[in-house]
């Protein structure tokens, strides 16, 4: 121990009288850090925990690639360890004397680059210091291992420099130290999991990024089996003098010490784990650049409205409101996002999709649910619609699909599901499947139906469901009308879905045909009535007992208006802007050809026979509001003509034209369709402690509903979406 002790001290000794050491231990980082923070305005926010983790990483591969490897090299072929052999001293304690110097020589720097990152940049303290520290320490340690390695295996200081060269640049630039990963295509993600140096990055932007963030284990034990392997290696074939020549052969050694991060980067090629985190941490660094978006108008979505304020986002929420009195950005430490002439509201919310179908005619012989519906979802973030509830899809493929979408994995609206729909054999919902051939129904009615015989069946499937955690149950009381008739749900079934899914606090939502089926709906406990009717008055009573017990009303007259497009033949829902924006170009052409032959004639004919009356469905809204129900808004995406995306839209001027008041229909497109979907805490309303998630449109809504699609930019969760890119996501 004294040999090790006495080493180590004279190492570090000897270390910081060398100018080149405290040049590339200190002096580089720290001017490397100031220059990239002052040119990258780091106060404003996520660019500070890029250039902190870039900095940090290039200075642990200068020390351990040209710190160790190198400076051995030199040594041995200057002599000097020449001395240490007649010491006698063996090699390990040389070895470890290295490695404990280049942590004492760079943590000192680490340390101050964490302090200036947090006093003069405004980066949050790190949730997990100790971890952190540690993590770097780890990272010192084995890189300065590679770096013996190299050493050990090569014949002179030119070959050192050669190889040191060659790992060091590609440590540099494909670990996401000095370009950020979200720039790499998905095959070079794939290649990034080979090198050591992205477990370095990835942990420690994971350790900066998280509260409640598991240590990445896979990267810790890689660390730990190539600083082992590393050493154990070195030792083995450690050389005291420059004629000791190292057979060619024996540079594969610098394979081993990497066998870990090979085993890895095979593992992840076939996993992609690691490539989905390292998508899910870029966005997440996205998502906090401190933005103040002034000189707007702002309607809230709690009824106030702000006719000249400015929004400040930070961390990916609203950090204040201002109502005149705009500050300056700097003070602030804030980029300006000038929002003059334009409103900036709450993302809008739709609370009833069915994202398998396109709203047009499809190609399905080459349908793949994987790609379609994160599109679909992509296509509503690009309309401004930030969150959708799914009622009514394949359970397993909406699972995945919300996985994939709420992780930030890709980008597109927060997605919520209930996942299949209760129905009853015969009943509305499995008219889909007729003239599937049985093995399949079976398979398909399995994902996208319940089919409860008894009450306690009913609770089973809602007991079931929770498990899979869908965000709520939606069950389907419809009789149909017009010679378009369906199996009716027993009301015993109806209410013990209901029960079920009050006691296991899952919104309950009800789809109805007639004022007979809302009746039943609310005795079930319905926490939402879904389209109400289309061909009969809803009862004021009706109305007053939702109001009362604060049941929701989703009147969905998009998917009436559609309807009635579709089986008349009109092209107007396929000529908006929006539309023909987010909808592939292949569906719109296929639709507009297809209504006119004998197979869409037939279509349309068969939806004509279900009796709309766009009047009664009018009536209805204005009497529910009237009647102080809580309204919200769906627009049925997925049924002919209403297409995924610029849903909600249309919905707000449909109920314009009814007579609802603009900022009424606003509130029920945001705060009160957060509520339904019970995520108002987090989002629905432009208030200080939520997510900024912001529609910004030109013009004034209030006064033009059709300003909502005149969108000029979305920020979702702070980040200020690239729209332009959304349709382009691996």
């Amino acid at each position: 121990m004294k040999a090790y002790l006495a080493l180590i001290r004279t190492d570090i000794r000897l270390a910081f009288r060398q100018k080149m050491v405290i040049f590339f231990n200190y002096l580089m980082p720290l001017t490397l850090f100031f220059v990239f923070a002052q040119s990258n305005h780091a106060e404003q926010g996520g660019a500070i925990l890029q250039i902190l983790s870039m900095v940090i990483v290039i200075g642990i591969l200068g020390n351990g690639l040209f710190g160790a490897g190198m400076r051995a090299v030199q040594e041995r072929e200057n002599n000097i360890l020449r001395r240490y052999k007649v010491a006698p001293i063996t090699a390990l304690p040389l070895l470890v004397a290295s490695t404990v110097t280049g942590l004492a020589i760079y943590m000192p720097c680490v340390i101050l680059i964490l302090f200036f990152s947090s006093s003069l940049y405004g980066m949050a303290q790190p949730p997990h210091m100790l971890a952190l520290i540690l993590f770097i320490m780890l990272g010192v340690v084995a890189m300065r291992s590679i770096g013996l390695i190299i050493a050990s295996v090569v014949n002179s200081a030119q070959e050192s420099i050669i190889i040191v060269q060659i790992v060091y640049l590609s440590f540099l630039f494909l670990s996401g130290a000095t370009f950020p990963p979200s720039m790499f295509p998905n095959w070079l993600l794939i290649v990034t999991q080979f090198i050591p140096a992205t477990y370095l990055v990835s942990g420690m932007q994971s350790l900066l990024l998280h509260a409640d963030q598991p240590l990445n284990f896979q990267a810790i034990g890689a660390l730990l089996l190539t600083t082992c392997i590393g050493l154990f290696i070195s030792v083995k074939i450690f050389r005291w003098e420059k004629e000791e020549k190292m057979r060619p052969a024996a540079k594969l050694w610098v394979l081993a010490v990497l066998a870990p991060f090979v085993i890895l980067g095979t593992y992840q090629a076939y996993a992609k784990d690691n490539v989905k985190k390292t998508k899910i941490l870029a966005r997440q660094m996205d998502r906090l650049e401190t933005q103040l978006i002034r000189n707007a108008r702002i309607v809230t979505g709690t009824g106030k409205v702000i006719e000249n304020g400015a929004v400040l986002v930070k961390d990916g929420k609203i950090a204040e409101i201002y109502d005149g009195n705009i500050p300056d950005p700097k003070s602030v430490n804030a980029r300006a996002v000038e929002a003059a002439g334009k409103t900036v509201l709450p993302g809008l919310i739709d609370v009833h999709v069915h994202l398998g179908p396109s709203g047009g005619i499809d190609d399905y012989q080459n349908y793949d649910a994987a790609k379609v519906l994160p599109r679909e979802l992509a296509a509503y973030l690009y309309s401004g619609v930030t969150a959708v509830k799914s009622v009514g899809d394949m359970l397993d493929v909406v699972l995945a699909t919300r996985e994939t979408v709420n992780s930030g994995e890709k980008l597109g609206a927060e997605f919520f599901l209930t996942g299949p729909l209760f129905t009853t054999p015969g009943g509305h919902g499995t008219e889909i499947f007729r003239g599937v051939p049985d093995a399949v129904r079976s398979r398909m009615e399995a994902q996208f139906l319940r089919l409860p015989k008894t009450p306690e069946e009913a609770k089973q499937s809602v007991d079931a469901l929770n498990q899979q955690h869908v965000d709520g149950i939606k069950a389907v009381m419809e009789s149909g009308a017009g010679g378009v008739i369906f199996n009716r749900m027993d009301p015993q079934i109806l209410n013990a879905i209901g029960a079920a899914a009050h006691a296991d606090n899952l919104p309950f939502v009800v789809h109805t045909g007639d004022a007979h089926d809302v009746e039943d709906a609310l005795k079930a406990g319905a926490n939402g009535i879904e389209h109400g009717s289309f061909r009969e008055r809803v009862p004021d009573e009706d109305f007053a007992l939702m109001a009362k017990n604060g049941v929701t009303y989703d009147p969905t007259l998009t998917v009436a208006e559609g309807f009635l497009d579709f089986a008349a033949g009109k092209t107007d829902p396929m000529n908006r802007s929006l539309v023909l924006q987010v909808v592939p170009p292949k569906i719109i052409a296929n639709t507009r050809a297809a209504l006119n032959t004998p197979d869409g004639i037939a279509m349309r004919k068969g939806t004509a026979r279900y009796p709309i009356d766009m009047n009664i469905a009018r009536d209805n809204l204005m009497r529910a509001w009237k009647a102080g129900v809580t309204l919200v808004t769906g627009s049925d995406a997925g049924n002919m003509f209403v297409f995924h995306g610029p849903t909600i839209q249309r919905e707000i001027e449909l109920w314009v034209e009814a007579g609802i008041p603009v900022p009424v229909a606003i509130q029920a497109a945001t705060l009160n369709s957060a509520k339904l979907l019970r995520a108002a805490d987090r989002f629905g309303s432009i208030e200080k402690g939520k997510e900024a998630t912001l529609l910004v449109v030109d013009g004034n809504p209030l006064l033009d509903p059709k300003a909502l699609e005149a969108i000029s930019f979305v920020v979702f969760k702070g980040d200020k979406i690239n729209r332009a890119t959304l349709f382009d996501q691996d």
